[in-house]
């Protein structure tokens, strides 16, 4: 007979509820995406309101929408007072559409059903190979935003979000130059180039991407003036000339490794004797013990074919591109910095 800290199976009842629990993480997803759906949270930095207050203003539901949160407050996103009131909480904070470094728009757009439909195929990468995505949308990753103009803002402003924290992040851990050029290849919106910028007034940079991105830029601005440009491209053939220092910052994740190798050999080609180049991405540590890197890889493996990588793994692709990785720098968020010089 079963104790009351197991099942009739033998497994602890913590284990099996915890199992469990991981397994229906597919609706924390959509509770999540539901509250930055209606703006919760932008509710609830004016004060403390109930569920009931919240649907009035939203248009929604009072008993659902009062379930949802009581979920999402099990996970410390919003926190029920005594008096049946919700609150922000330091995670809440940041579903607010403006906070500093707001992650509004990166969970609309991780939540969105493009992603949510390939992650429910991925056993069906993992039996067959290749990109879940390409057999539920009919066409990769990419070419599918350039299809869909709607999906592509999603993508460019959700990555602008994500970015945030990283960028500040990496322009702090790593020592720029006082001088010369910096070219941000596949850099989006600019959102690095802008830390990098601020944080060294007499550095110039160039921001490479697709017409997409760049048409959203962030570099505007009188204490940026003068000192950048735009330039549309592709990478897999050819990079800006004349730069000192290259970046690739969650470029090589997106590809398998003979994809990468051509992004690295159109950089090494661009690059003088002098210039260095930077990857930031996640470097995965060995072990069992979690990290956000290990949660991209799977994302990564499903969406567009491409991986997270060891440090190993970085020093064996850069070699392959005509370089040689000299050092890796930790940052106070979830990429590091990976530095290589030409060989």
């Amino acid at each position: 007979m079963a104790t009351s800290s197991t099942q009739p199976s033998g497994v602890p009842v913590d284990i099996a509820t915890h199992l469990l629990d991981q397994a229906m993480g597919h609706f924390f997803s959509a509770a999540l995406r539901t509250a930055a759906h209606h703006r919760i949270a932008d509710r609830l930095a004016e004060g403390p309101r109930t569920a009931e207050q919240l649907a009035d203003a939203t248009g929604t539901h009072p008993p659902h929408l009062r379930r949802v949160l009581r979920y999402l407050a099990t996970r410390g996103i919003f926190r029920e007072d005594a008096a049946g009131a919700y609150q922000l909480t330091p995670a809440a904070r940041q579903l607010c559409t403006d906070a500093p470094d707001s992650l509004h728009t990166a969970i609309l757009m991780i939540t969105d059903e493009m992603f949510l439909r390939t992650s429910a195929g991925m056993q069906e990468a993992v039996q067959h190979g290749g990109a879940a995505f390409e057999r539920f949308f009919g066409a990769p990753f990419f070419d599918h935003l350039l299809s869909d103009p709607a999906k592509r803002d999603l993508f460019d402003r959700g990555m602008s979000s994500l970015s945030g924290p990283v960028d500040d992040a990496v322009a702090a851990a790593y020592p720029f130059p006082e001088t010369g050029t910096v070219v941000d290849v596949g850099g989006g919106r600019g959102g690095l180039l802008r830390a990098v910028l601020r944080r060294r007034p007499r550095l110039d940079g160039v921001l490479f991407d697709q017409a997409p991105p760049l048409a959203q830029h962030l570099l505007d601005g009188d204490e940026l003036k003068g000192r950048w440009r735009t330039e549309e491209g592709d990478f897999f053939a050819a990079v800006p000339e004349g730069g000192d220092l290259y970046v690739l910052k969650h470029v090589l994740h997106d590809w398998p490794d003979d994809a990468c190798r051509r992004i690295l050999r159109a950089c090494r080609a661009a690059m003088g004797t002098g210039s260095r180049l930077l990857v930031v991405d996640c470097v995965l540590p060995q072990g069992n013990a979690p990290h956000f890197g290990k949660t991209m890889d799977v994302a990564m493996m499903a969406i567009v074919d491409g991986q997270e990588r060891t440090a190993d793994e970085f020093a064996t692709l850069l070699s392959a591109g005509g370089f040689r990785l000299t050092r890796t720098l930790p940052t106070s968020a979830f990429p590091s910095i990976v530095e290589a010089v030409p060989e």
